[in-house]
């Protein structure tokens, strides 16, 4: 098959320097188009609390050169335990599997750490922060973008990266608005049931906290009974606990929290008294740490208040992802719960597939990246939607409570045969750049097609001759 490509590639400017736009930013890299990522914060904020990552992201590591180091800095998990808020344990969840069907082994890894190695694929030249976002304009075959600092920007590609309050899904939904393009459900407000707070503690002394010990059980979850939290523990290579203690809330307290979202800021953090508050209402609340006899009061003494945040849990999958040479990715179309912790993976496949479809690219013309980006969401929109089902599934296993017990109950005595199923879901999107080096896969279980894959690929090897890139 015939294949050409843009004899002037696209100039692609990214909103948001969160791990779906810095990879992003890594893989155009990796292929030589020239993008900036433009971030609203003045500096990183070491932030947020662990990540569960397997054979969804192992081979893209592997193409990038950074699995060994993602190894370093992870640790082997394949329990999830489980306890009552009075101790009682509840039987682990095995994910064995997902090694046997996706070939790598699953791992967890801090949040801040794996931001930080993704940073290093991105020189510095092209990340530029202060830089908030007030509008953007597609004019004259050209999108541009207009920052707090009354700074001016252009380029071909305008990439909204920047979270579920994304300025860049306002600007564009505001002008398909105006035109009677927008469905009803994308002007609906981002609906939640949960807040959450997360942070991670200075390395510990293993002697006072010897489950850092252990090899193969980092994670821990904690079901209230007759409050309405869940509270989770990861255990990290470097002697620290990443914890994550969600409120599950009632309607009215949804709305509650939703109107002192919108008079603290534009995005869904709190502020630090608010967070303080929360870890005041949860501090007596026991972990099966320090011989059981810790709290979280425990751990929040351990952990520095610059790493500690309140956040909302919005739950939402948007039907538009892009208008003319606009598009998003991540949050920023589809937010879901962290119950399954596929929220990040999801964001970064969705970055994989942006960046084959734009190296791909045979013109810049609006009529050509129409139709990548309409292959982009063609590809992207139906994992995404798994995904925020598969996490509300989890979210009622974590929920707490009587139904919180049910669901571990059926999901611990559902038929072997079942679970594997489940297990396979997980690991069944194991995407790879279509211009770099191809990672032989090695799970039992083919991966999913993925068009934009192909159709890099073919290009690929049409211009080398199917030499390896470096």
């Amino acid at each position: 098959m015939s294949t050409s490509v843009a004899t002037t590639p696209p100039h692609v400017l990214i909103v948001g320097a969160g791990l779906g736009g810095l990879l992003l930013g890594a893989l155009l890299e990796k292929c030589n188009i020239p993008y900036d990522i433009f971030e609203r914060a003045s500096s990183v904020k070491p932030l947020g609390s662990a990540l569960n990552i397997a054979s969804q992201m192992a081979p893209l590591f592997y193409q990038l050169g950074i699995y060994e180091q993602f190894e370093e800095i992870s640790r082997y998990s394949r329990y999830m335990h489980g306890a009552r808020d009075n101790g009682q344990p509840l039987a682990p969840l095995d994910f064995v599997a997902m090694e046997e069907f996706g070939g790598y082994p699953s791992r967890i890894v801090s949040r801040p750490l794996l931001y930080d190695l993704l940073l290093t694929l991105v020189p510095p030249q092209r990340l530029h922060f202060n830089k908030r976002v007030l509008n953007a304009i597609e004019e004259e075959g050209k999108v541009r973008i207009q920052t707090s600092d009354n700074s001016t920007y252009e380029g071909d590609i305008l990439v909204g990266a920047d979270g579920a309050y994304s300025a860049v899904r306002q600007r564009l939904y505001e002008t398909l608005k105006k035109e009677g393009l927008l469905p009803k459900s994308d002007q609906e407000d981002l609906p939640f049931s949960c807040t959450c707070l997360v942070g991670q503690t200075d390395p510990l002394d293993v002697e006072e906290y010897p489950e850092l010990k252990n090899l193969e059980e980092p994670f821990f979850t904690y079901l209230g009974k007759d409050k309405p939290y869940t509270w989770t523990i990861f255990t990290s290579k470097q002697r620290t606990l990443m914890w994550m203690v969600l409120e599950h809330l009632s309607p009215e307290g949804s709305k509650e929290a939703k109107e002192q979202r919108f008079r603290n800021s534009e995005n869904s953090e709190w502020g630090p008294i608010a967070a303080q508050a929360m870890c005041d209402d949860t501090k007596a609340f026991p972990i099966s740490f320090g011989g059981g006899k810790k709290t979280l009061g425990d751990i929040y003494e351990k952990t520095p208040k610059e790493r500690i945040a309140k956040v909302m849990l919005e739950e939402k999958v948007f039907k538009t992802w892009h208008h003319g040479r606009t598009v998003l990715l991540g949050d920023a179309c589809h937010k879901v719960n962290p119950s399954g912790g596929v929220g990040a993976i999801t964001a970064m496949h969705d970055a994989v597939a942006l960046a084959n479809l734009i190296y791909s690219l045979p013109s810049n013309t609006s009529e050509e990246i129409t139709k990548a980006f309409k292959e982009y969401h063609a590809e992207r929109y139906p994992p995404a939607v798994e995904a925020y089902n598969s996490s509300l599934m989890l979210s009622k296993l974590l929920k707490g409570g009587f139904t919180g017990a049910i669901a571990w109950f059926m999901t611990n005595n559902m038929p072997n045969w079942l679970w594997r199923i489940s297990v396979r879901r997980l690991v069944n999107h194991r995407p790879q750049s279509g211009f770099l080096r191809l990672v032989k896969d090695k799970g039992s279980v083919p991966p999913a097609v993925s068009p934009s894959y192909e159709k890099a690929r073919a290009l690929y090897n049409q211009r080398t001759g199917g030499v390896a890139a470096a």
